[in-house]
């Protein structure tokens, strides 16, 4: 692999290897396609990252968030999202996962209505995992996308009825440091955005289908009004008829919460719902009221769905998307098949169906999962209990949500157990972070960044205030650590030597252990981390070039 030397369309450099097929994604006119969007947009999304930052100065200084005066007229007039296309009127179980080439065959095999290919929180951001998941997208559109695992024999292809595809490109907040524009690294999402879109979009089209987005974690109506004219913009530059993209956009920080009409409105021509991001709201919720010691949150494993503060939000959204004819789509189930293990596996699927029942019954047109396993589970309860593809007819009148509702602070108990818990699944995601891996198993949960984010956000919200166990010790830094220890040294007496040489548990303890321990809390443990991912591209790069 080389780095390319010589930019293939005007301004634009690749600082990134060039695998096989990269050449194919990386055209000089999908360049220019992806430069011309990041000339458009990216001093505009700084400008809107820095009113994130605005904003939660006001909330560490101590303002409450509340709904928005000067948008009360989105809220209480009468408008609708454009029509629903015919291949997304029923979304009942959608399957998400890396864009990696396996899991892109099997979750679009796995009878799911929707797969929800991922750049995001579910994929580490590293360049050939970016690059290769276009070229195995672009071959999934194409359907010519296959894989032979000679070592188990099994050659895996596209069957001939497949799940709808939806893409989420990455947060407004990651750059990709490998494509850079005028000098200037380009956002990431332009970059997922502007490469599968001008790959496929007329391919789509062509199917009876179409490009279909999903957005991760927008906070405010603005960022939405961002993502329409990104979308206007490409439309009008390959010729795709106005309203064709369509989007659904997870509702995952506590900001969006407050502005669920907003947001749809501002898309309403492209716009396909809204979906409960939970476990990045959970972080989302921590985040926001860093400063406060009154918003101390419990065991992450307390903060279920029937905390009064998520059964607000998640009921608040369906009621919002029905009245604006979207779809509101319900949250992960990241429980995944415990093998050699029944009754461990029973009570898994036993919180599965739980979830799935407290979803429909509330009105979801459709739910989340992480494994191929979960689809027939979630797929027989909306059947059973749906009246039909989607329940858009359930106006959820009776639910009547306030600020204070949104903002209220789950209850429960701080364990050790608990704490350590944090450590142990933050520091083994992390390490397979480093290595490439953002969606990994842990004690029977697919866990992902989001999930991390808890992890960090709140042993972290424990030590800033001086939170105590049920046991009466006070969470300090020197308790962190001391677990950190224990917790690694436990990690790694597990593995063999040469899964020692493999890993990097010393640098994801190292990395998990100063995001935990700063002044302030970092914004996104991908930030930091991702650096560490550049630095490890620069170092392979100039090894072949030796």
């Amino acid at each position: 692999m080389q780095p390319s030397t010589s930019p293939p369309a005007r301004g634009v450099e690749i600082r990134g290897s060039l695998s096989k097929g990269f050449d194919q994604i990386l055209t000089t006119e999908a360049l220019e396609f992806v430069a011309t969007l990041a000339r458009t947009h990216t001093d505009r999304i700084a400008r809107l990252l820095e009113a994130r930052s605005d904003r939660q100065r006001q909330l560490d200084a101590g303002t409450h968030l509340d709904f928005i005066p000067e948008t009360r007229h989105v809220r209480e007039s009468d408008w609708t999202v454009a029509a629903t296309p015919a291949d997304l009127v029923d979304r009942r179980v959608e399957i998400t996962g890396p864009v990696e080439r396996k899991m892109i065959i099997n979750a679009l095999n796995s009878g799911a209505q929707v797969f929800m290919a991922d750049f995001e929180d579910s994929s580490a951001p590293t360049w050939e995992n970016m690059i290769a998941g276009q070229v195995n997208l672009r071959d999934a559109v194409q359907r010519t996308i296959e894989l032979v695992d000679t070592a188990r024999d099994k050659h895996y292809r596209l069957k001939e009825k497949t799940a709808v595809l939806m893409v989420r490109p990455r947060g407004l907040h990651l750059t990709e440091q490998h494509l850079v524009v005028d000098g200037v690294p380009v956002p990431g999402c332009l970059v997922d955005f502007g490469l599968y879109f001008f790959h496929n979009a007329q391919a789509l089209v062509d199917q009876g289908t179409g490009p279909y987005f999903y957005l991760p974690k927008l906070q405010s109506h603005l960022e939405a009004r961002l993502w329409n004219d990104v979308f206007v913009q490409a439309q009008e530059m390959l010729g795709i008829a106005p309203g064709t993209i369509r989007a659904t956009v997870l509702i995952e920080t506590l900001f969006a919460a407050f502005e669920m009409h907003e947001i749809l409105y501002e898309l309403r021509h492209h716009a396909a719902g809204l979906n409960c991001g939970r476990w990045d709201y959970i972080f989302s919720f921590i985040k926001c009221h860093r400063a406060h010691a009154d918003f101390i949150l419990p065991d992450r494993g307390q903060v279920h769905m029937e905390q009064p503060f998520l059964r607000a939000y998640t009921q608040l959204l369906v009621k919002t998307c029905h009245r604006r004819k979207a779809h509101a789509m319900g949250g992960m189930a990241a429980q995944i098949p415990v093998k050699n293990d029944d009754e461990a596996n029973r009570a898994a699927m036993e919180k599965v169906c739980a979830d799935k029942l407290r979803e429909v019954r509330d009105g979801h047109d459709g739910t989340w999962v992480a494994h191929p396993a979960l689809v027939p589970v979630a797929q027989a309860i909306f059947e059973t209990h749906a009246s039909g593809p989607n329940q858009m007819h359930v106006m959820r009148e009776d639910v009547d949500v306030s600020a204070s509702d949104l903002l209220a602070v789950p209850r429960g108990r701080r364990t050790e157990a608990g704490l350590r818990q944090n450590v142990s699944v933050g520091v083994q995601y992390l390490e397979s972070w480093l290595r490439g891996h953002g969606c990994v198993p842990l004690y029977h949960l697919m866990e992902d960044s989001a999930t991390a984010e808890i992890s960090r956000a709140q042993i972290w919200q424990w030590i800033r205030h001086g939170a105590q166990l049920d046991d009466g010790r006070t969470v300090d830094t020197c308790l962190f650590r001391e677990i950190l220890h224990e917790e690694l040294e436990d990690i790694l007496s597990k593995l063999n030597p040469g899964e020692l040489r493999q890993r990097r548990f010393d640098e994801a303890a190292a990395l998990f252990n100063e995001i935990v321990s700063s002044r302030d809390l970092p914004e996104f443990l991908t930030l930091p981390a991702y650096q560490r991912l550049v630095d490890t591209s620069k170092t392979n790069i100039q090894a072949n070039q030796e």
